[in-house]
């Protein structure tokens, strides 16, 4: 698309753009209106310093949508498991270091965002749903600077050509 420079990161992925820690985003402030930040917080050691970071990075007016495995119960990690079997059978895989629960809210609103939910199935097109191979009932973390916006959500995960 004209005018949209993609960047992507990853800690080990050596496919990505850059090849960073999300607890020290080599950028400057203020420099994205987007950050899609999917499956990755559950793997940072320090997820809030991540979440500050990732605040720090985005424009007054951008967003970021954050999706992350999510549990019924409040968040649960301890930083002493370090053994890969121990953290599948307590995270549900052998590198992640937590369960989320909704009290992810409060660690992105401590970051700073305005934090709105919102289930898939309510903003994305079945067939965006499908070929993006997304989960309906999975929750969107949807993190603004000052007043939630959801339009750019919105716009995103509108098929093409079907634009309101």
């Amino acid at each position: 698309m004209p005018g949209i420079t993609y960047v992507s990161l990853d800690l080990c992925n050596p496919r990505v753009t850059i090849r960073a820690n999300a607890e020290h985003l080599p950028f400057t402030s203020e420099a994205f209106d987007l950050i899609y930040c999917s499956h990755v917080l559950e793997h940072v050691p320090d997820d809030r310093t991540a979440m500050h970071e990732m605040y720090r990075v985005m424009r007054c007016g951008g967003v970021a949508i954050i999706l992350i495995p999510l549990w019924n119960k409040p968040t649960y990690e301890d930083q002493s498991i370090t053994d890969p079997c121990e953290r599948e059978r307590l995270f549900g895989q052998f590198d992640h270091v937590r369960w989320y629960g909704l009290d992810i809210i409060e660690r992105l609103t401590d970051a700073g965002f305005v934090v709105q939910t919102v289930r898939i199935g309510d903003v994305a097109h079945a067939c965006a749903i499908e070929h993006f191979g997304l989960d309906a009932n999975e929750i969107l973390f949807v993190c603004t600077i000052g007043q939630p916006r959801m339009s750019p959500l919105t716009d995103l995960l509108q098929p093409e050509g079907e634009h309101p």
